[in-house]
């Protein structure tokens, strides 16, 4: 199976070069890797460009975009640049970020799950931090969720959930949709990926809210958003996010924010949400 990646980057001239050289070591080598310089200001392009002339599958796009870090929209507008310039002759599209190590046998394996079940649609392994000089699981999610960082698509899968939606909440739409239309999401907990700035490392103070306003786009509704609030900031060991979360979320519903599902989509993921929220429970 072929596999294209695109990774947007922003300001990455540290990192970018050890992401990519994990890419050029792997067992199984992407057809074709895109790197989409967003508005860097300093030598991102360049790194990139020094491995593009050994790896003719390697190639750079310029962006122009504002420089303030919003999660979701400004990464998947730099991946849809990205996306663009890739013609449709392969099997997964791969969207990850420039700060990431992967292990050497990681797309190999990701793709012996794709092709070990037609019906499986994403594939992803772990995100791992660097906590005292010692590897740790970046937990800020549930085990069956690929994060934002790392995602793996099939073809017809990205297809039919209509690629990546330009908000805060496309890493989890993404899957819920997924389920919608009846495809698997595998998580594999041997793949252990560097993850070398912890999420949300650089977020601003507009970006409190957007999380809330992301879960009324989903169409959660005002309980499974409390619920979903309260956990991520235990998570994320901050308890006052709770109310910038319930903020955004209320702000979102008064403006009359457009939803990213439709009203079916919308109460499936209400269902499939209040399920989960049950089994945890019970």
């Amino acid at each position: 199976m072929k596999y294209y990646i695109v990774i947007p980057a922003h300001n990455e001239q540290d990192l970018i070069g050890l992401t990519l050289q994990s890419l050029v070591t792997q067992t199984v080598l992407p057809a074709k890797v895109v790197v989409v310089n967003d508005n860097s200001t300093d030598k991102t392009e360049e790194v990139v460009l020094s491995f593009a002339k050994d790896n003719p599958y390697i190639s750079v796009v310029n962006k122009t975009s504002d420089a303030i870090h919003l999660p979701g929209s400004k990464v998947i507008q730099a991946f849809q640049k990205g996306f663009e310039t890739l013609d449709s002759d392969y099997d997964i599209m791969v969207k990850i970020d420039g700060d990431l190590i992967f292990p050497p046998n990681y797309f190999e394996t990701i793709i012996k799950h794709f092709e070990s079940d037609p019906k499986i649609g994403m594939a992803g392994g772990f995100c791992y931090i660097d906590k005292n000089g010692e590897w740790v699981l970046e937990n800020l999610t549930d085990k069956d969720h690929i994060r934002g960082a790392l995602k793996a698509y099939r073809k017809e899968t990205f297809q039919q959930i209509g690629g990546l939606k330009p908000a805060m909440g496309w890493d989890t739409v993404d899957e819920l949709l997924c389920k919608y239309y009846d495809w698997k999401i595998v998580t594999d907990e041997s793949l252990h990926v560097k993850h070398l700035k912890p999420t949300g490392a650089n977020y601003n103070k507009t970006a409190r809210y957007k999380q809330g306003e992301a879960f009324y786009t989903l169409g959660y509704g005002f309980w499974i958003t409390a619920i979903a609030s309260a956990k991520l900031a235990m998570m994320k060991k901050k308890p006052f996010l709770f109310l910038d979360y319930i903020k955004g979320f209320l702000k979102a519903k008064k403006a009359k924010t457009p939803l990213l599902v439709t009203p079916e989509q919308a109460k499936f993921i209400r269902n499939y949400r209040l399920q989960k929220m049950k089994q945890k429970l019970f």
